[in-house]
């Protein structure tokens, strides 16, 4: 990353912030996007943490493949013109590639994220009596949590023998990568599998994958990762990181709406290997998927892990939130990532409100953080949060005390982040 990126000088004005946005070349995508408003005028959203805003070309993508279920019947799974239903889940996978750091024969777009974590689990959480321990963090988002559970009780061991949670060190609100690395070490005997978020969604840290994976191999443990909250936020390198499998959502960051198809990755060491899975028709030997016969033969690389057809609807949604991270690039976006936080931190860090009435528990370092700030409030928290609400910031409440805020690089602005701190100032004080 630019060191003029990390290292930028800010300036409290509106004046600075309009400048900035005049002068940012990713500035043309928020016309890409509904934005939704509040007596007459666009709010400040920075919620694309919990649900990203629609890209104006979803309804096209959509349209598309109702007229061709209008028109074509049963006969659109292979004569649609545009996109053949049959091969749908092909259609992301260039996409997802770049976005995670993997191959596309590594990623497959399906499900739903806490099915797709199951379906990761039921092959890559393979417990023995001497090995049979799952690390996570502590405070992970239910999802892995309750997934996690149900796992362990259903291979009949005892949920609490059986899980490990690493806390932070008292008084502080993130993880150290040290201290990760050191449970890792103390637990290496029955350790089976390590599952961390990628992003943790409650204070925004952004885990070192790389290290986390290498320790976890070096343990005998397999190593995944929920990426609900970092793809389409962070840059990933899974491939390279050698992470065993991850798994994500696509409605966040990613902007495919509300319940929108999840993804996979599972890494090309482990594509074709016997490795035991629930399996689905979806997921059998394509050129043979027709024939029904007895005997499940899984495509080769992430496709084996399908189970049904693909959900047309949803994954058109899918794509063209795609296209445009496709044009945009997540190099562009991270940059623009940095500056944007930056800004946000720089302005919050000027009200000089001590630690006892506002404190962002977000990593300072913006190589541990994506675009999320996380803002303890200790006093009248609640309150503050529904003012911002009327003030038109469509922010997120996180009980008991923490207000998430996520400037989105494709279409929040810096005049976004600055407005939004002159209202939160306004209440404050």
């Amino acid at each position: 990353m630019a060191k003029d990126i990390l290292h930028m000088t800010y300036e409290n004005s509106l004046t600075f912030a309009q400048d900035l946005d005049r002068d940012d070349p990713l500035r043309h995508f928020r016309n890409k996007f509904h934005i939704p408003q509040l007596n007459d005028k666009d709010v400040i959203y920075f919620t694309g943490n919990s649900l990203g805003l629609q890209p104006k070309n979803t309804r096209v993508y959509i349209e598309e493949e109702l007229e061709g279920w209008a028109t074509l019947g049963v006969d659109g799974h292979f004569h649609s013109q545009k996109r053949p239903w049959f091969y749908y889940h092909k259609f992301s996978k260039e996409a997802l590639a770049k976005i995670v750091g993997a191959k596309p024969s590594e990623v497959v777009s399906m499900n739903n994220l806490t099915v797709n974590l199951h379906l990761m689990m039921v092959s890559f959480y393979r417990p023995t009596s001497s090995r049979f321990k799952i690390m996570i963090e502590a405070g992970a988002f239910p999802s892995d949590q309750y997934a996690v559970e149900s796992q362990i009780k259903f291979h009949g061991y005892n949920y609490e023998d059986a899980l490990i949670e690493i806390s932070p060190r008292e008084g502080e609100y993130h993880l150290r990568t040290e201290d990760i690395l050191s449970k890792i070490e103390e637990n290496k005997d029955s350790l089976a599998l390590v599952l961390f978020g990628g992003v943790q969604y409650y204070t925004g840290q952004l885990f070192d994958i790389g290290s986390i994976t290498a320790a976890g191999h070096w343990a005998g443990a397999i190593v995944g990762f929920d990426l609900a909250h970092a793809a389409g936020n962070v840059p990933l390198n899974l491939h390279n990181d050698q992470v065993d499998f991850a798994a994500w959502c696509s409605y966040k960051y990613l902007n495919s709406g509300p319940g929108g198809v999840s993804g996979i990755f599972v890494h090309e060491k482990h594509g074709d290997a016997e490795l035991p899975r629930f399996a689905g028709w979806w997921g059998h030997n394509e050129s043979e998927r027709f024939k029904m016969k007895k005997g499940f033969i899984p495509m080769s690389g992430a496709d084996g892990w399908q189970l049904s057809n693909v959900n047309i609807l949803s994954s058109a949604a899918h794509l063209a939130a795609l296209e445009i991270y496709d044009e945009a690039g997540m190099e562009a976006l991270r940059q623009k990532s940095i500056r944007l936080t930056g800004f946000m931190e720089y302005l919050l860090n000027g009200f000089n409100l001590g630690d006892d009435v506002l404190k962002i528990i977000t990593p300072t370092d913006p190589a541990a953080r994506g675009c999320q700030l996380s803002l303890l409030v200790s006093k009248n928290g609640k309150a503050i949060f529904e003012h911002l609400t009327r003030s038109g910031v469509v922010a997120d409440w996180r009980e008991p005390d923490v207000i998430r805020v996520a400037p989105v690089p494709l279409y929040n602005t810096f005049e976004d982040v600055y407005n939004f701190c002159e209202i939160l100032k306004k209440v404050i004080f």
